[in-house]
């Protein structure tokens, strides 16, 4: 069955780091899709976060550059997302999701934003107080 599962949310200060995980299904996995996060918080529209391809190739939304890392484990089929120097506005739920690899990276991030994203778990969420 292929299924995402996500887990490492909570709540922290700002400033503080988090590490999110997903577990792919080995149907999933093994696809080569493009995975990556997506996050919304109540009342703001959904956006792309981070995605990285099969090669490795990654990108981020311009408000988690240099404090947001994507990165993925081959033998354990986990995507992860390390979240430093967290900031309020980080705060929402973060789901993991896939895209069609035959577009690259960054419009990987616009797609899972307009909610076009093939594959999607259930999130977890991620609180930041000042």
């Amino acid at each position: 069955q292929a299924q995402l599962l996500e887990s490492g949310g909570g709540s922290v200060q700002a400033g503080g780091s988090l590490r999110l995980s997903c577990v792919a299904s080995a149907e999933i996995y093994s696809a080569g899709l493009i995975m990556g996060w997506f996050r919304q918080a109540p009342g703001s529209e959904r956006q792309g976060v981070a995605a990285i391809d099969k090669s490795g190739d990654t990108s981020y939304a311009d408000s988690v550059k240099g404090r947001f890392t994507i990165s993925k484990d081959n033998v354990k089929m986990t995507l992860y997302l390390q979240m430093d120097d967290l900031k309020p506005e980080d705060a929402g739920m973060y789901t993991c999701a896939t895209t069609s690899p035959v577009m690259n990276v960054f419009q990987a991030l616009q797609v899972m934003a307009r909610g076009l994203h093939l594959n999607r778990g259930q999130g977890t969420q991620v609180t930041v107080s000042s």
